[in-house]
């Protein structure tokens, strides 16, 4: 399979402030070949008149842009997310270059799985929730003394370095059997396990449930499960919590 084949990657901007930053992040999106563009509860609705002189022409990317209230819909069908973001010492998950991210994504696509990659807030970027949702963080190795980019600068180094890298990797020619979950099922798992938890008195200071919430999602979504994995746990989730004898007969 050529490389143009393979799944690319989509751009998933997270409330994003600015019509004009959307249009930008658009047109570096198409220098690069990438299409596919979601934006999660932009902040001035959509569209946006002021995204189109912006795009200088990606009028095909925001013509197809997905809108989504939330990030765990405009990642649902993805199987692999990185956050492109500061690190944050708080938050447990891998740490990858620009470089090791994108070879990352080639391989992924090689094998068929779909990747995206998270913007922040362009005053904010990205919360501890939203990282929690991703594989891994993505850094771009700016000057440490001064590491100020805009949301279009930051998006167009990333479709750069895509673009770069994996020209030449080969194409996987079938798929797994069993491929890597997708954002949705991963989801669905975590809201199964705090569902179970919360009754039983774990989340506790009630204070710090979300921070909690939060490690367990680091946790669970290092583990690189696969869907079979996932069903297979959720099952193993209901026999849990199902009462005791429930299911039992009397003889």
């Amino acid at each position: 399979m050529p490389h143009s084949e393979t799944p690319k990657p989509a751009i998933i901007l997270v409330e994003p402030q600015l019509g004009e930053n959307i249009g930008y992040a658009a047109r570096a999106m198409l220098n690069f070949g990438l299409t596919d563009l979601r934006l999660v509860a932009p902040r001035d609705g959509w569209p946006n008149p002021a995204a189109g002189p912006a795009a200088s022409g990606a009028d095909d990317v925001l013509d197809g842009a997905g809108v989504f209230e939330t990030l765990e819909e405009a990642i649902a069908d993805l199987n692999h997310v990185y956050a492109s973001t500061v690190r944050n010492r708080d938050i447990y998950k891998p740490v990858l270059t620009v470089t090791e991210a994108s070879e990352a994504m080639h391989a992924s696509a090689a094998r068929g799985e779909r990747t995206g990659i998270l913007f922040g807030r362009e005053r904010s970027g990205l919360s501890n929730d939203d990282i929690a949702l991703a594989n891994a963080i993505l850094t771009v190795p700016v000057n440490p003394g001064f590491g100020s980019l805009n949301l279009a600068q930051a998006v167009i180094l990333v479709a750069f370095e895509w673009s770069r890298t994996g020209v030449d990797l080969p194409a996987a020619s079938t798929l797994e059997d069993d491929p890597i979950a997708t954002k949705a099922d991963l989801v669905g798992l975590f809201e199964h396990i705090e569902g179970a938890l919360a009754p039983r008195g774990y989340f506790r200071p009630p204070a710090r449930k979300r921070a909690m919430v939060q490690a367990l999602r680091n946790l669970l979504q290092g583990a690189g499960f696969t869907g079979q994995q996932v069903r297979t746990l959720r099952g193993v989730i209901k026999s849990l919590t199902r009462p005791l004898g429930g299911n039992r007969k009397d003889g």
